[in-house]
C-alpha cells in the first residue's frame, strides 16, 4: 500500500458548497482511523472564468441574472446555502460578499501548495469571501491572507505581479474537463473513485474505508455518487 491515501478536490473559492464540502470531508477524516495517512490536494476550478466585477454587483442580483431566474429564486437559494452552512458549523454572509474573479486566488493556492500550505490558504480564502466579505481578487487582501498562513511576502508579491502559476490553474481546469466534472466540489480518491458534491459525512467515511481496504489502485476513475444537490456548476448552485 502506498504511504498516502490521496484525495484531490476540485473547487472554486467562491463556491459555497465547496466550503461546506471541505467541512464535511474534514468531519469524515476525524472519524477515519487512518486519517494521518491521508493527503489532500486542492485543484483549481472556476465557475465563471470570464467574470468581471462591477462596483454595483450584489449576490442576489448577480445570481438571478446569471442563471436567468428572478430575485425570489436567488434569495431562496442563498437562504438554503446559508442554512446548510450552519449545519456544518459555518457562518455565511452573502450580504457582505464582494463578487470577484477567483483566478489570482487560485494562482496563489499553487504557491501555497509548493510550501505545503494549500489547505490552510484554501480555508482562509473561503472564509474571506463567504464569511468576512473580503475581495479575494484584491492584491492587498491576497497578500494578507497569504501572510496569515505563513507564505513569505516577497514570494506572494512575485506571484501576484506576474503570470506565475497561470498554466497550473488552467491545467487543473483541463483535468476537470477531461474527467467530465460538471460541478464542484468534486472529490477523487486515489485516482480511482469520485464523489460529486458536498455529500454527507457518512458517504465520505464509507468511501475512505473502501479505498483504504482496496489498497493500490488503477488509474480509471469510477463515479460512486453523482448528485446535482449540494454543488455548484456553471448554471446554478443546488
Amino acid at each position: 500500500m502506498e504511504n498516502k491515501l490521496k484525495i484531490q478536490i476540485w473547487s472554486d473559492v467562491m463556491c459555497p458548497y465547496c466550503y461546506i464540502g471541505k467541512r464535511r470531508i474534514e468531519g469524515a477524516l476525524s472519524l477515519f482511523e487512518h486519517k494521518d495517512a491521508v493527503e489532500i490536494e486542492w485543484k483549481s476550478f472556476q465557475l465563471d472564468a470570464n467574470f468581471i466585477a462591477s462596483p454595483d454587483d450584489n449576490t442576489i442580483d448577480h445570481l438571478a441574472k446569471k442563471y436567468q431566474k428572478d430575485t425570489a429564486w436567488a434569495k431562496e437559494m442563498v437562504a438554503n446555502m446559508t442554512q446548510n452552512a450552519k449545519n456544518s458549523g459555518l457562518d455565511f454572509h452573502f450580504e457582505k460578499a464582494v463578487l470577484a474573479n477567483s483566478f489570482d486566488a487560485h494562482r496563489l493556492l499553487h504557491l501555497a501548495k509548493k510550501h505545503n500550505l494549500q489547505n490552510e490558504l484554501e480555508e482562509q480564502l473561503f472564509k474571506a469571501y463567504l464569511t468576512d466579505g473580503k475581495d479575494i481578487n484584491d492584491v492587498i487582501t491576497l497578500i494578507k491572507l497569504g501572510q496569515q498562513v505563513g507564505l513569505e511576502t516577497e514570494a506572494i508579491e512575485q506571484v501576484l505581479h506576474s503570470e506565475a502559476y497561470a498554466n497550473e490553474v488552467k491545467q487543473d481546469i483541463e483535468e476537470a474537463n477531461a474527467l467530465g466534472v460538471q460541478g464542484v466540489p468534486f472529490f477523487v480518491f486515489d485516482n480511482k473513485y469520485a464523489i460529486s458534491g458536498a455529500q454527507h459525512v457518512e458517504t465520505f467515511v464509507k468511501t475512505l474505508e473502501k479505498v483504504w481496504e482496496e489498497g493500490k489502485f488503477d488509474s480509471e476513475v469510477t463515479l460512486l455518487k453523482d448528485s446535482p444537490a449540494n454543488s455548484c456548476d456553471i448554471n446554478a448552485c443546488d
